[in-house]
């Protein structure tokens, strides 16, 4: 007898109630491990960047795959080591500076601003977001935490080169994941979101560099101190499109405005000057070339994703969004309701 043995409905409930547990259980791990998935994304983006310069090698310089490969990584090894270089030997006693002063800066900016009653609820409402924010809790991790900050860079670096080394093996093994039937849109949509990336990885090259050296030269004519740095820290911002930029801001503001009234007065028109030049000329070239984002969705998608993934988050927004944007265009308008995408490739 199978008296306690479910019937055909009671086996299609149980059958849902199950695949629901699943499914918030493997929710709730990529929640815990949110960490663990941006560092993940970073090094996929590193991994991308390998890519690109040993494309560029094996054309260029007729070498092998496995030759251009190698000396793409030492390529970004180089890089990093001269970021390291100009970080603590060039601009070492510039930036040692603008840290040391930078809490005095914004207190003296917070009570610059609070002289009007309206300026004071913004000051009391910026502080309050921020105070509760996951980005100000990861910001005050990092300053008790450096250790955990390289490790992290560490990481992030070696698992670049991993997916570098061989990375048809990682997408063959996420489409096994995935219905036969289905797996041929799925494949497309990796490529399209690889390619955007790429291109995406590009332009931001050329917005950074273009902003740290406008903002450098900018400061320097204007006579604030640790213009090298500021306009080095300029371009590194543009990495996060709006607040990145607007961040990076505050300091050479404070700087500007303890070395005089001409040199603050400097400050603003350089930095008015600069965006208005990559607002309305350098992006819209730039991201001629790429997907372009509305700058609405771009703003709000930043914040929500460093709201919810914290400082590293954050950081990789941006890119978050274009893999995000891609996957929608990709299988939702072109492959579900048919619209007439090309892919980036065309």
């Amino acid at each position: 007898m199978n008296r306690l043995r479910p019937d055909a409905d009671d086996t299609r409930f149980i059958r849902r109630v199950m695949l629901l547990i699943l499914i918030v259980a493997v929710v709730a791990a990529l929640w815990k491990a949110g960490d663990l998935l941006i560092l993940a994304f970073g090094s996929i983006l590193g991994a991308i960047v390998i890519h690109a310069f040993a494309d560029l090698y094996a054309e260029r310089l007729r070498l092998p795959r496995r030759p251009a490969l190698g000396l793409a990584i030492a390529t970004i090894l180089a890089a990093i080591g001269f970021l390291v270089w100009l970080f603590g030997i060039q601009f070492g006693a510039q930036i040692n500076a603008l840290v040391l002063r930078l809490p005095s800066l914004l207190d003296q900016l917070g009570a610059w601003a609070s002289q009007s009653p309206v300026g004071a609820k913004i000051v009391d409402a910026v502080q309050a977001a921020f105070a509760g924010s996951r980005v100000a809790r990861d910001i005050g991790g990092l300053v008790t935490g450096g250790g955990e900050l390289i490790l992290n860079c560490l990481l992030l670096l070696v698992g670049a080169m991993f997916f570098a080394a061989d990375p048809g093996i990682y997408k063959r093994g996420a489409l096994l994941l995935i219905p036969r039937s289905i797996r041929p849109a799925i494949a497309d949509a990796i490529d399209d979101v690889g390619i955007n990336l790429r291109l995406w990885l590009r332009a931001e090259l050329i917005l950074m560099t273009t902003m740290g050296l406008l903002v450098a030269f900018g400061l320097w004519l204007s006579g604030v101190p640790s213009w090298a740095a500021l306009g080095l820290l300029a371009g590194l911002s543009e990495f996060v499109p709006y607040i990145g930029p607007t961040a990076a801001m505050l300091p050479a503001l404070g700087l500007g405005a303890t070395a005089g009234t001409g040199p603050l007065v400097g400050t603003l028109v350089t930095y008015a000057a600069v965006r208005l030049v990559q607002t309305n000329f350098l992006t819209p070239w730039v991201q001629s070339h790429v997907i372009a984002i509305p700058p609405a969705i771009t703003v709000f998608a930043i914040i929500g994703i460093g709201t919810v993934f914290g400082l590293f988050g954050l950081f990789f927004s941006a890119a978050l969004l274009v893999v995000i944007f891609t996957l929608v265009r990709t299988l939702y308008l072109r492959e579900m309701l048919g619209e007439d995408i090309d892919s980036p490739a065309a």
